[in-house]
Parts: C-alpha cells; structure tokens; sequence
C-alpha cells in the first residue's frame, strides 16, 4: 500500500529544482513545471494543493490543503517557520480586470494584460485560512494575517493584520524568536 505522500525517490523523478530533506508532498496535490520549484527542508505541501510556475520554499515550511499558489514567471518566495493555513490562494501573475482587456489563458497573448509581479512571504508568517495574495505583495518577516484577509499591499514586519482590504490590527510578539532559538539549537545537539 502507498503512503499518501510521495517517497524521497518520487520526489526525485518529478523533476523539482531542487528538494531538500523531509519533505511530504501528499500525492493529491497538483505540480506544474516542477523544474521552476525549490522545496527546502522539512516542507509539508497536503492534499488538493495546486503548484505552479516559480516557487522558491524555505525550511520547516507548512501549506495546508486547498491552497493554491500561481508564481507565473515573476515567482513566489516563501521563508522559513511560515505557514499558509488551508485554501489560501497566492497569485504573482492576473489578468487585468479594468474591461480594457480580454481575460482567461484561452485567449492570444495580443488581446490579454497579463499583471505578473513577485510575491514574496518572510519568515515567521502564517496567514489564517481563505485569504488571498495578490501580486507584488512584500508580507514582511513575522506577519500574521487573520482568516479571510486580502492581502494587496505589503505588510509591515512583526504585525498582526486582517480584512478586506487588509489592515493593520496591532503588533505581533517576538517571543516565538526565543522558541525557533532554542529549537534549533536542540536540532544541532542531535
């Protein structure tokens, strides 16, 4: 019987950049051009996740189930202890919205105003489950993002931040940088 994520040796065949050690990809995500997507780390990607374009994800990274992240050419960066709780969709390309342009990829390149910027997710970040990060969008080392946020600015470091449109609610603690320190300082006395 098959474990529900892919083994070291399948994870090799799929063609990823670059993988690093632990990593559980459950085998119901979807992967599009793995050759543009590095996994560092002690990576969980779970069930009905969608993968595509380029993608760059640090160590001791979680995406829970439905999340969905479209790094197009520009790409999305996502930084070491973060986590993206379920159905977060992350975008670095769109369409263009404005009426002043044809939209969806059935339509030629010609007709289309396809908005690709880089998406980039610090370190320390979770963001609550459903949100949205649209293009371009700097969320800064530390941030936590409420459920249901939608994310289209960037995001000062260490603060706490909800709704639609995104706000700033308050402060986040710093205490859990004591905890990543004495946690990885047990990982090297192993």
């Amino acid at each position: 019987m098959l474990n529900s994520f892919y083994s070291k040796e399948e994870l090799n065949n799929i063609g990823f950049q670059k993988v690093g050690t632990n990593v559980l990809i459950s085998r119901k995500a979807s992967i599009y051009s793995p050759k543009y997507i590095s996994l560092g780390n002690n990576v969980r990607i779970d069930d009905f996740c969608v993968l595509s374009g380029k993608i760059d994800i640090k160590d001791f990274v979680h995406i829970a189930c439905f999340c969905c992240l479209f790094g197009g050419d520009e790409g999305i960066y996502i930084g070491n202890y973060t986590t993206l709780s379920s159905r977060i969709s992350v975008y670095a390309k769109t369409d263009d919205y404005s009426g002043e342009f044809m939209v969806n990829p059935m339509i030629p390149k010609e007709y289309t105003n396809i908005i690709s910027k880089k998406v980039f997710i610090g370190d320390n970040v979770i963001i609550g489950t459903g949100s949205v990060i649209l293009p371009g969008v700097n969320i800064h080392d530390g941030v936590a993002c409420g459920a249901l946020t939608l994310v289209n600015r960037d995001l000062e470091s260490w603060s706490i931040n909800v709704g639609i449109p995104v706000r700033k609610s308050k402060n986040r603690s710093k205490k859990l940088l004591n905890l990543e320190t004495e946690f990885l300082d047990k990982l090297l006395i192993k």
